[in-house]
């Protein structure tokens, strides 16, 4: 079953002093247990198709549906509760000053029994790994521990996908590594759809499927491994290898001749096997 889809949407907008920006024709589509990694650079409309999924903004045509219905105007509420979105900065979705507070606030918004509320935030942080800071200020956690904060607010909706929209940009690398697996796990253990925005290469490593887009277009789709094959076409695209497709590179540039893998076990083989060999870089 899709659980996203884009017919023919088109959108436009225009900023001042800036060029105008448009999706023309977008098809697209998730299916119901999926995780999809989409990538493209600055203003190729990874974030444009996230805001779209959720209804925060408006397809000037076509349509969109979620899990088969329409996405309208009269069921927009309905259709965010399972359509949930994590943004960039952490700090701009904190509503509480206390974690267990600023994870119960969508799900008192809607409404639900006292302690409907109370599972539901046992949920959301054991699904995350915090729930030993449950009564612990938001302001003194870590990016990362806010940002998984961030992720259990949206998850004490139990929605049915989550999009994640650049929510490791501005994360050092531990806490990017944190949040890719908290989503890696969401997707494996409970079953939610996952659509992954990132301009990190490495993180679409975790995805089932990856797209990549530029200029509002779907320019290249298939698993990460087809995807990263065709690194002279990324560049095209203002897009790199991850880090262990470009050592695959230098070292076959390098004289050691190794398969293109994304896995790093497999390739640390294959080096153990060259060099028990004889072979030098």
């Amino acid at each position: 079953m899709h659980a996203l889809e884009f017919r023919n949407v088109d959108f436009a907008y225009s900023e001042e002093g800036k060029a105008d920006f448009r999706i023309k024709g977008l098809n697209f589509t998730v299916e119901e247990g999926e995780f999809v990694a989409v990538l493209g650079h600055n203003g190729s409309g990874k974030s444009t198709l996230a805001r779209l999924a959720n209804g925060i903004l408006a397809p000037d045509g076509g349509e969109i549906r979620v899990f088969d219905t329409p996405l309208t105007d009269k069921n927009l509420f309905d259709i965010r509760r399972q359509v949930g979105v994590v943004f960039q900065n952490p700090d701009n979705q904190t509503v509480a000053s206390i974690v267990e507070d600023d994870v119960a606030f969508g799900a008192e918004n809607i409404a639900l029994p006292r302690e409907e509320i109370g599972r539901r935030i046992d949920f959301a942080l054991q699904a995350v790994g915090m729930e030993e800071y449950r009564h612990a200020t938001v302001a003194r956690l870590s990016g990362g521990q806010k940002q998984r904060v961030a992720i259990a607010g949206v998850l004490a909706l139990k929605p049915r996908i989550m999009i994640l929209d650049e929510s490791t940009a501005m994360l050092d690398p531990k806490g990017r590594r944190e949040i890719a697996n908290v989503a890696l796990r969401l997707n494996k253990e409970e079953g939610i759809t996952v659509l992954l925005i990132t301009h990190f290469m490495e993180e679409a490593l975790l995805a089932d499927r990856a797209i990549v887009m530029n200029r509002g277009e779907i320019v290249m789709e298939g698993t990460p491994k087809e995807i990263f094959s065709r690194h002279e076409e990324l560049l095209t695209f203002s897009l790199t290898l991850p880090r262990i497709g470009r050592i695959c590179k230098s070292l076959s540039e390098g004289g050691m001749s190794v398969t293109d893998t994304l896995d790093i076990a497999s390739l640390a083989d294959e080096i153990a096997l060259h060099l028990k060999g004889g072979s030098t870089l």
